[in-house]
Formats: C-alpha cells, sequence, structure tokens
C-alpha cells in the first residue's frame, strides 16, 4: 500500500473548495442550494479578451512558453503596475503562473522551511497557513479583531516579528472581510518594517481593482517604495476580468527572488498556457471598462445583501470596502436552540443550521482564523442573493421565535 508524505497527511483541504464540492454533492442529489460560498465572479469573460485566445490559438501560439511567461505578459504586467501604482517595473521583475495561488507556493517552496516564521494577519485566506506548513515553516496568526476593523495594527505587527520570521503576509482588499489599509495605515506599518530588514512583505492585491468607496486600494509599496527591495506583490488576472478558469496570476518582485521562483516552475508546470496568456496581455492592455461595469454590479449586489442581512436577527453585518464578500458576526446565535433540538456552540454549527434550514450555503469564520464569523460570497446573481437572505433572516428568526417558546413553557 501506498505510503502518503506525512506533510500531505496532515495537510487541510482548502475550506471554499470543499464547501462548493458539498455544495455540488447536495445539488446532484436533488436539493435546490444558495451558494455563497465561492470566491468567483458570476460574468462572462468579456469578448475583447475571449477573441484575443481565440486569435492566439488560429495564429498558432499553441506551445510552450519560457518558464517565467510570455514576454508580450510580462511586459504588459510590467506596464500595468507602473500605470496604476507609480513604480518602475521591468519584466524581468515579472513572473507569470497559473494563478495567483500557485505563485503564493512557490515564494514560499523557494524562502520557506525549517525554523522560519512568516506572519499571518487573521481573518485571512483560508490557504495561506497551510502553505506555509508545508514547506515546514511555522505560520504566525495575529488576530486583527473586528475593533481594529480586522486590519493589522503596527503594535501588533512588532509584537508578532521574531529573529526567525522572514514574511508578512499582506492581504488587501481582504478575502474574507474586503477591508483594505489607508495610505496613513500602511506608512504606520512601513515604519515598523524599516526596524527589520529581514523581514520580506508578500502583498496580496487580487482584488486591487474591485473597490467600493473613495480611493482605490492602494499598495505598500507605492506607499513606501524603499521597501519594493524586498517585497513581493501577487495578483492576476481571475477575479477583475472574470478570468478564473483561465488560470493566470503574476508576481512582482526582485530578479534574484523571481529567477529562483521561476527555477521552481521549470520544474513544475513548465508554463502557464500560452492561450490563456495571450488572452491576459488584452485584459491588461485592452478597454477597462469591463472592471468598472463589474464593480458597479457588485456595489448593487453589496449594498443589497447588506440591507436584507441587516434584518437578520443575531447578525452583526458590515459593509465591506472591497473585494465580494460579507463577513457577518454570528455571535448572537451562539448558544441558541435550532427547532430541532439543537445547541449552535460556534460559526461552524451556524453554517450547517443555515444549510439545512435555509438552504444557504456559507463558509464558517473558523476556516479563516476567526469567529464567530461566517462569509457570503455575493460574486452571484441578485435572486439568489434576495433569496437566500430571505432565507437567512427566516431560519435567524425560528430560533429567536423557539427561544421564546421554551422560555414561555419553562
Amino acid at each position: 500500500m501506498l505510503k502518503l508524505a506525512e506533510r500531505v497527511i496532515m495537510l487541510k483541504p482548502s475550506a471554499s473548495i470543499a464547501a462548493k464540492k458539498m455544495v455540488t454533492e447536495l445539488e446532484a442529489a436533488g436539493r435546490t442550494i444558495l451558494d455563497f460560498t465561492i470566491g468567483e465572479p458570476d460574468l462572462p469573460t468579456p469578448p475583447h479578451i475571449v477573441e484575443a485566445a481565440i486569435s492566439a490559438m488560429r495564429n498558432g501560439d499553441t506551445h510552450y512558453t519560457a518558464s517565467a511567461g510570455t514576454p508580450a505578459l510580462r511586459e504588459a504586467v510590467a506596464r500595468k503596475v507602473a500605470r496604476e501604482k507609480g513604480l518602475a517595473c521591468k519584466a524581468e521583475n515579472v513572473v507569470i503562473g497559473c494563478g495567483a495561488k500557485q505563485l503564493i507556493y512557490e515564494a514560499f517552496a523557494t524562502t520557506v522551511e525549517a525554523s522560519v516564521e512568516v506572519i499571518v494577519p487573521a481573518p485571512y485566506w483560508v490557504s495561506y497557513p497551510d502553505i506555509v506548513g508545508l514547506q515546514g515553516g511555522r505560520p504566525v496568526i495575529v488576530t486583527a479583531d473586528a475593533e481594529d476593523d480586522f486590519k493589522l495594527t503596527p503594535a501588533a505587527l512588532e509584537a508578532a516579528i521574531t529573529p526567525a520570521t522572514r514574511w508578512l503576509v499582506l492581504n488587501a482588499p481582504n478575502n474574507p472581510t474586503g477591508v483594505f489599509y489607508s495610505r496613513e495605515e500602511l506608512t504606520a506599518l512601513a515604519g515598523v518594517l524599516r526596524r527589520y530588514p529581514h523581514v520580506w512583505i508578500m502583498t496580496d492585491e487580487i482584488y486591487e481593482n474591485l473597490f467600493y468607496e473613495g480611493e482605490r486600494s492602494p499598495s505598500i509599496v507605492e506607499v513606501a517604495p524603499d521597501l519594493a527591495e524586498r517585497s513581493l506583490l501577487i495578483s492576476g488576472v481571475s477575479k477583475a476580468y472574470a478570468m478564473t478558469g483561465w488560470r493566470v496570476g503574476y508576481a512582482v518582485g526582485p530578479k534574484p527572488l523571481i529567477d529562483a521562483m521561476t527555477k521552481l516552475l521549470s520544474q513544475s508546470t513548465t508554463c502557464p498556457s500560452s492561450i490563456s496568456q495571450a488572452a491576459a496581455v488584452a485584459a491588461l492592455d485592452g478597454d477597462q471598462s469591463c472592471i468598472d461595469e463589474a464593480t458597479a454590479l457588485y456595489r448593487k449586489r453589496r449594498d443589497r445583501m447588506v440591507e436584507l442581512l441587516k434584518q437578520a436577527p443575531g447578525l452583526e453585518v458590515r459593509a465591506p470596502s472591497g473585494a465580494f464578500y460579507l463577513y457577518p458576526c454570528v455571535a448572537g446565535l451562539i448558544g441558541k436552540t435550532t427547532p430541532a433540538g439543537k445547541v449552535l456552540k460556534s460559526d461552524t454549527d451556524v453554517a450547517l443550521y443555515l444549510l439545512e434550514a435555509a438552504n444557504v450555503a456559507v463558509v464558517d469564520g473558523s476556516a479563516y482564523g476567526l469567529s464567530p464569523y461566517i462569509r457570503f460570497s455575493f460574486a452571484t446573481g441578485m435572486e439568489t442573493i434576495e433569496q437566500g437572505c430571505v432565507n437567512v433572516v427566516t431560519a435567524c428568526g425560528a430560533l429567536f421565535a423557539n427561544e421564546t417558546r421554551q422560555s414561555a413553557t419553562a
């Protein structure tokens, strides 16, 4: 019998992917599920991007590319960084991967080993700690509570840094909360980081173009350009351009790190799809009105979901500034007894209750390192949002009605 490596045995599956798998299985069994689990735009990829891929295939652009990506796409990324962030960037500072997740993995595989620590503010995207652990490193989880707007404070950052710290991970706009840092907040964090030159910064900006109020989410390398020499910017085309299935991400950083990541890619995937890379060039260099249109649509969905969920007793709802998630607190539901007689002891119990009682699928906050919360994605149709939220309001109301009945008969 094949013996699996211990690191794989210990590895947890992605919580969001696992939740989506459960939804698919329930739907296959005949249930109608209102799905808010997956962070994937329900919009089609814009036509001009699709046409670029078709042209690439017709022109014979269907072969291996360089492991770091095509020159055309690396240059397009460099132009985007210069255009949007005002930073000088060369193609040699860019590497293309099969999605942003792969590049996060390769960055940690390149730099993390036993005894290395990586600071991960919570709530966090589900895969950061596990990818660090796969390399033998230790994720250092620093809780960013609602009182701090789910943001890492300079004091908390400084307290977490040790001689073993190699990376700080900043994800903004954040998955699952949708918050991002102001220039003043990033300046304060940069002030701490300047005192610890051994700490590198991974800034995951996959949702950078999806913001709903005021100025877009700034990058720490914009605010503190002197830190660029030890920063790695991660992004991609999946979220802003509705290209999740095309699997194209990019990383921008110092050439020695980019070269090392490229070497690992040459021994794993060889290169991303040549066709997807041609499409990504069209996305980055082409008409950007598709982002404005998508953002306007997400803003309407966000506002409607916030409006409806605020009617649910026991939920504390905040409107996110970016990305496409709500992360309401469910502390008001913990301890309630369902009509079936089960006591809700955790946000996992709340998520399961909503699935059973409301046919609504969400992801529990424990997957993101901060409870008691649940995550809703509003990257889905308005009809699903309205029906799902109505069901949640009804299910939450049933908990309080059940409590009233129990008190009356006590």
